[in-house]
Formats: structure tokens, sequence, C-alpha cells
């Protein structure tokens, strides 16, 4: 009995040290640099049984969104759709002014839904940081005219100066820039939550079908990571809007794994199952060196709870209880909760 009121006491100071919401896009945990923090994603916010509109998800407060999008080789268009690789199955709309954001019609390309998210933040200028989490669910189709380069040309024509891209981790506040992204994290080169409000960092996963496939040899984390590493060789660094993210918890140093060691200094985003993370894995190591660490799958967390509708007061101890396990992002499918998703914790 002891021990479980001694949880209870930490936890509940725990949740003392919770930094006011976001509300209707306020800006919270302003002073925290963007590594320090902890905040709350959604999975799959596309989903219109999630959401009628994108907008909508955003509305939350959540820091973190999800789209899944497939490389439609015969069109050359990037579709939005949890298992339709030729076909769009989104809330995106073709919205042009905020107000379209929550009317029209749906299932449009990747651009478009960018193009909502671009809309939404102008609306919202003090709202964010977002994390925008792209799954590549087939990868990309490079020979055909769809790789990292076709998605950077994308984002930046239709995101534009919100996007916080590698280059800006980069660079030195002094002048002059890190020679990767590993020695530009590890410097602790995050910018303030305040200064990236109304700004998005894209990151982009490999997916599940591409991790699935046994004749796909280039899988999406190590062709972005090398097109990265070759265009900051350039000089053209400013060029890449994506942070390539290393899939899967595993203990030790993930990018170990990667046989071409000049790829490993290129990840500082990683992204795996919550449960697996605490289930005996050193998170502290990523908090040291100031990397972003989703944690996906939070409800599954011992003791699980609902992934769409635990109560608020479950939610909230769940995001506590990652926060201090060093998650830079605990996301689940709590949709309903935006006094949750808008939850920003000193992280550790």
């Amino acid at each position: 009995m002891k021990l479980r009121r001694t949880f209870a006491v930490g936890l509940l100071a725990a949740a003392a040290t919770l930094l006011p919401a976001h509300q209707s896009g306020a800006a919270t945990g302003g002073g925290l640099p963007f590594g320090s923090a902890t905040a709350v994603g959604i999975h799959n916010t596309y989903d219109p049984a999630a959401f009628p509109f994108l907008a909508q998800s955003l509305d939350t407060g959540t820091g973190m969104i999800e789209l899944d999008v497939w490389t439609d080789t015969i069109t050359k268009e990037w579709k939005v759709s949890h298992s339709n690789p030729l076909g769009n199955a989104n809330n995106c709309t073709a919205a042009t002014t905020p107000a379209q954001l929550y009317s029209g019609g749906a299932n449009k390309n990747l651009e478009y839904c960018l193009d909502d998210l671009r809309i939404w933040l102008a609306a919202h200028p003090s709202s964010g940081p977002l994390m925008v989490k792209l799954e590549l669910k087939g990868g990309f189709a490079a020979n055909r005219g769809m790789g990292p380069a076709q998605l950077d040309s994308l984002i930046a024509a239709h995101l534009g100066s919100a996007v916080f891209r590698p280059a800006d981790l980069l660079a030195k506040p002094g002048g002059g820039s890190y020679p990767n992204l590993d020695e530009a994290a590890k410097a602790g080169n995050w910018p303030s939550r305040d200064a990236l409000a109304g700004r998005v960092l894209v990151d982009v996963i490999p997916g599940t079908v591409e991790e699935g496939n046994p004749f796909d040899t280039l899988h999406t984390d190590v062709e972005y990571s090398r097109y990265l590493r070759d265009l900051a060789a350039a000089g053209k660094a400013g060029q890449a809007q994506v942070f390539p993210v290393v899939h899967g918890a595993v203990s030790g140093d993930p990018r170990n794994a990667y046989g071409e060691t000049s790829i490993r200094p290129w990840f500082v985003v990683f992204d795996g199952d919550a449960a697996a993370y605490v289930g005996g894995i050193d998170t502290a190591w990523y908090d040291a060196r100031h990397y972003l660490l989703v944690m996906t799958d939070a409800h599954n967390v011992a003791p699980a709870i609902s992934s769409t509708d635990p109560t608020a007061e479950q939610a909230r101890a769940r995001v506590v209880q990652l926060a201090a396990a060093h998650a830079s992002i605990v996301s689940s499918d709590w949709r309903k909760l935006s006094q949750v998703q808008s939850l920003v914790l000193p992280r550790g």
C-alpha cells in the first residue's frame, strides 16, 4: 500500500509540472528547446473516421500529425491513403482560405494536405511547433520519378518557409554550420518552441508495405539519408525538407545497424513502439544527446489503456509516464482528448 501511495504522489508531482495547455493555437512551453520537451501526437490524422477534416486534428493542439503516403508512379501523384496505393482516402480538402478547411470534398493528394496545413498554420501563427510524420507505405520510387528530390520539391512548394529543415538545425547561431545532424543535435542546437511557433518539422519513416516487401532492398530511411548526406556534401543541404528516421525500438545505438557508416550521423529522429522503449531500453541515451524520440502506441504500455477512448486522467498519466521516460512525442489515437493532445511537458 505504501508503494502504491508513493507512486501516486510522484505521479501527481510530475503532473504538477505540466505546462499550460495549448488552446486554439496558443503556444506552450515556449522557453523549452524543441528537443527538451514532450508533446502528444495523433496516429493517422488523415483518416476521415478520426476527423472529417484534417484541420480538426490541428484544432486539438496536437504536437504531431501523421499522413500515410503512396507513390502512384502511373499518375506521378503522392496519394494519401491507408491501404489504396492508387487512390486517395483522406480528410484533406482543396482549401484556399481558413473557412474552406472545414467544408468541401475530401480525398485529395498530398499537396492539398500540405496546403491545408499551411493555411491552418497561417491562421494560427502561435501554434506548434508541429511534427508532420509521413509514412511512405511502399517507399520511394526514385527510378520512376518519385524519389526524395521530388518529395522535397512538393513540400517546399506547399509549405515554404514554415518548414524547419535539416539545414536549419545544422546552422550555428554565430555563423557556419555543423558537419552533420548528429553533431548539431548533440550540441543542443534545437531552437526554442517559441522560435518554432507556426512551423513544422517533417520526418519520414519506412512504410509497413515497404518493410514487409522482400524485394525492396532500399528502404526509405537509407534512401533519404544518402540523399541528405550527398546534398550536404555538395553544399546544398538547404534543399532537403525532411528528417530521415530510424524506425524501430532496439537497445543501444540503433544506427549501428546501418552498414553504411556515412549515413549514421544524419539520423537524429527515432520512432518506435512505446512499450518496447520502456521495456528495458536506455531512453535517457536519446535525451542526453538531444535526439527526438517518438513513442508510438502509447496506450499499450502496461497497464494498457484504450487506444481511442481512455479517460482524460488515464491518458494524462500515460503522457507524464512517457515524458519521464524521455519521449519527445507520445503518440496514440486519443482523438477526442484535446486537453491531453495539447499537453507539453519538460522531457525527462
